[in-house]
């Protein structure tokens, strides 16, 4: 039997307010699709889980792949935005780099909870979702990632990472909400 999470990626203020350091603008217009898939997943009693960069002030993302600092811990940039807030029973889980799997509790969070499909939103679309959607797969998950509810920095790379996860992951690409 399949036990499906919600997972929302980086919805953070840094990548979502005008003006971000790493501002993806296509992310304000994924918000409502976001929004019905959390409304859809508390109707269904799916756990949310949402996996949020985390950043250290020095951290070596920011020298190694010439990101701006983003996300640092404690600042409101790396809040989720107002929009999409947890509510108390929703997961929270930290990361520091693309994929929600690396160096996370999210492996074991989801073993623990029994869950086998992840449905994934979000930002960036060929970035951190495609990461967490390679290590979900290559960890034996289903993976469905919602077409309007993922967002990149280019048409071209958002694209290309959707037929990457299609056609290499066999994810399950979702032209809309239910």
């Amino acid at each position: 039997m399949s036990k499906n999470a919600l997972l929302v990626i980086d919805m953070l203020n840094d990548f979502v307010r005008e003006g971000a350091p790493l501002e993806v603008p296509d992310t304000r217009k994924i918000i409502p699709s976001i929004k019905k898939e959390i409304e859809h997943a508390n109707r269904e009693g799916r756990q949310i889980i949402y996996i949020c960069d985390a950043h250290e002030p020095d951290d070596i993302e920011f020298k190694r792949f010439k990101w701006p600092a983003h996300a640092v811990k404690g600042t409101i940039g790396a809040q989720i935005i107002d929009k999409l807030k947890p509510s108390k029973r929703d997961i929270i889980i930290e990361k520091t780099t693309y994929s929600g799997f690396y160096r996370t509790k999210l492996d074991s969070t989801l073993k623990t909870l029994g869950v086998n499909t992840l449905r994934l939103t979000g930002c960036v679309t060929h970035i951190c979702i495609l990461f967490t959607a390679s290590d979900a797969v290559l960890r034996g998950y289903d993976v469905e990632v919602v077409k309007d509810g993922v967002a990149g920095t280019a048409p071209e790379d958002h694209d290309a990472a959707l037929r990457i996860m299609k056609n290499v992951l066999a994810t399950k690409i979702l032209s809309d909400n239910y």
